[in-house]
Order: C-alpha cells, then sequence, then structure tokens
C-alpha cells in the first residue's frame, strides 16, 4: 500500500522540534509548512474566569520525498 503524498507530524510532549524532523525524514517525508497555535487555559481570579494562554501547539505538513 502506498504512503499519503502528504502528512502532519505534531512535535509530541517531551520531543524537540529536530526530533520530530528526524522522524519525518525517517519515515521519507520532508517538511514543507510549519503551523502553530497557542494552548488556552481557564482560570479563576477574584471570582472572574480569565482566559490565558499555556503552550502552544507545533504541526509540520511533510511531502513524500
Amino acid at each position: 500500500m502506498n504512503k499519503p503524498k502528504k502528512q502532519k507530524f505534531e512535535v509530541r510532549d517531551n520531543e524537540t522540534i529536530d526530533q520530530c524532523l528526524d522522524r519525518m525524514k525517517a519515515e521519507g517525508y520532508f517538511p514543507v509548512r510549519r503551523m502553530e497555535e497557542p494552548i488556552f487555559q481557564e482560570t479563576e481570579r477574584n471570582g472572574e474566569i480569565a482566559v490565558e494562554p499555556c503552550g502552544r501547539r507545533i504541526v509540520f505538513e511533510g511531502k513524500l520525498q
């Protein structure tokens, strides 16, 4: 069965960006796009709910070599 021409790779917890890129290369893909999106968390302060950024999610789009 053939691999898809494009695939998304998310940087996992406790994984560096370089390790993610090495994983992509090992599967036969090269990066063509990097996407970042913030992760928010709701916290309660003084009876009010505040939305604060608590991290980010990095996803690479890979194209088959």
